[in-house]
């Protein structure tokens, strides 16, 4: 059966985008200072008397209620508007960010999820606190409190919610969300518990790791899923950590007979590759088949422009259709990640999509540190190792692709990394540029290791000129070079 006509079990992906929501006073920040100030201010000009103690021990639900405490219901309106007018003078300064806040927005961003703040305080004044202390927020949202902030979490589609107070608990809850709960505002942990919270921390300084392992869960589940919808399936197996984690994976969810590892053999496969892939199919207890694939023959790729990877990848899944309708497979599987797929320049992707590949990986919106993560959870070898593109991702782009030349680097990274070996090396590329060579190693050891050595072992394999990039490994910096990009996105 062709892999085109298998039906699809999600159109795009299997998991909902990671949209985290915050509340914002007592939960990213500390606005007690400055709002106990406008508080002091409208004491002073009103004689009104009010415990400014109080008033900021209980930060959470509208400032009208709060207002209602302390002055007759004809003035309450006039008071707010009065208060809204010196908050930006007196309240925004005095504000510090919570513990963790850094590193909370960090991990959502790390994960590709957006992040929101849903608060009761008025609109203006929750941007003026965001831009004030530069909290990266993609949405602030205010005037709203309790359940109804589950409104503006529907409508940006919000999975979790995260706030100090009990108002916040209704509001994740009404929007579907799962609450997670901080200790930093009125109410204990054990309160918030008890009041319904699905999570509850002693602050945001405990959020990263847990959002990390809640996502993670929800990613794997999701992955599990979408492959066990298949009763079969060939794994694009390059020997890398990306397609040794998803033929992990396939095995563990439709058992390891019904599924074919295959690795393409060709001059742009690295010699030292192969073995570690066959015995890594071997310890999965997988079949491992090699077919021979001629991209060297498709014009486009040899032509070497911004679109090879288009040619590579379409001879790759044109080549494992037979081998799947041999086997009677049901799909063929690629090891595209969430992070290949925002690259902003995979034109191989879009030739395996065209041709009925599926990309469970992506689908469950799993990073390549996830990946990672979950490999060496599972004990996989693959967890660890560097990042091994094609060789002729290494070819300058205009330059005519041969077998030769890539043969020529194959033989340079070997030698280098060789000679880096006791230095622990990771990445090692070689960059041929034509007659001359980039050579790109860990950026750590660029001060360390001895640079005319590494000219002179590229040198020996043929090139004319070689100079190490004090820049280090960069993934994909051949793109750097790449005139119009745009055109091949």
């Amino acid at each position: 059966m062709s892999t085109a006509e298998m039906p699809s079990a999600a159109t795009a992906t299997d998991v909902p985008e990671l949209v985290v929501g915050f509340d914002l006073d007592m939960t990213l920040i500390d606005s007690r200072p400055g709002i106990q100030a406008v508080w002091d201010l409208l004491a002073a000009e009103t004689g009104a008397e009010i415990d400014t103690d109080l008033v900021v021990s209980r930060l959470g639900p509208p400032l009208t209620w709060e207002m209602a405490h302390w002055f007759p219901a004809d003035q309450v309106d006039a008071m707010v508007a009065r208060y809204r007018e010196v908050y930006p003078a007196h309240a925004i300064t005095g504000s510090l960010p919570l513990p963790g806040v850094a590193e909370s927005l960090a991990a959502i961003r790390a994960l590709r999820g957006r992040t929101m703040v849903v608060s009761a305080k008025y609109t203006p004044s929750v941007k003026l606190h965001l831009d004030h202390l530069g909290l990266d927020v993609d949405e602030p949202v205010g005037d709203l409190h309790g359940a109804d902030k589950g409104i503006a979490l529907r409508e940006h589609q919000a999975t979790i919610y995260v706030g100090d107070h009990t108002a916040d608990i209704d509001g994740a809850h009404a929007a579907g969300a799962v609450a997670v709960s901080v200790a930093t505002g009125p109410f204990t942990a054990d309160e918030l518990r008890a009041y319904g919270a699905d999570v509850v921390l002693n602050d945001l300084t405990e959020f990263p790791a847990w959002l990390d392992a809640y996502v993670l869960e929800q990613r794997l589940e999701a992955l599990m899923a979408r492959l066990a919808s298949y009763p079969s399936l060939v794994v694009a197996f390059s020997g890398g950590a990306d397609s040794a984690f998803l033929l992990a994976a396939a095995a563990r969810a439709i058992g390891p007979a019904n599924v074919v590892a295959a690795t393409a053999v060709s001059p742009s496969l690295p010699v030292a590759e192969l073995e570690p892939a066959a015995r890594f199919a071997d310890g999965v207890g997988v079949r491992h088949v090699t077919p021979p694939t001629h991209e060297m023959d498709r014009e486009g790729y040899q032509a070497n422009a911004g679109d090879r990877c288009y040619f590579c990848k379409a001879e790759l899944v044109e080549t494992l259709q037979p081998i799947a309708d041999e086997f009677g497979i049901a799909a063929i599987a690629t090891g595209t990640n969430a992070d290949d797929a925002i690259a902003g320049f995979r034109p191989g992707i879009r030739a395996a999509f065209e041709r009925g590949a599926i990309t469970p990986l992506k689908d469950a919106r799993l990073t390549k540190a996830q990946i990672r993560e979950a490999s060496h959870s599972w004990g996989l070898e693959t967890s660890d190792k560097p990042a091994a593109a094609c060789l002729s991702s290494r070819i300058a782009y205009g330059v005519r692709i041969t077998p030769n030349l890539l043969a020529r680097v194959d033989r340079a990274e070997q030698a280098v990394r060789a000679h880096l070996a006791p230095y622990g090396v990771q990445n090692v590329r070689v960059r041929d540029l034509g007659q001359s060579a980039s050579i790109e190693i860990d950026a750590a050891l660029l001060g360390a290791v001895d640079s005319a050595a590494l000219v002179e072992l590229v040198r020996a394999e043929g090139f004319l000129a070689a100079a190490v990039d004090p820049r280090g490994f960069r993934s994909g910096s051949m793109n750097e070079r790449l005139k119009e990009p745009e055109k091949y996105r």
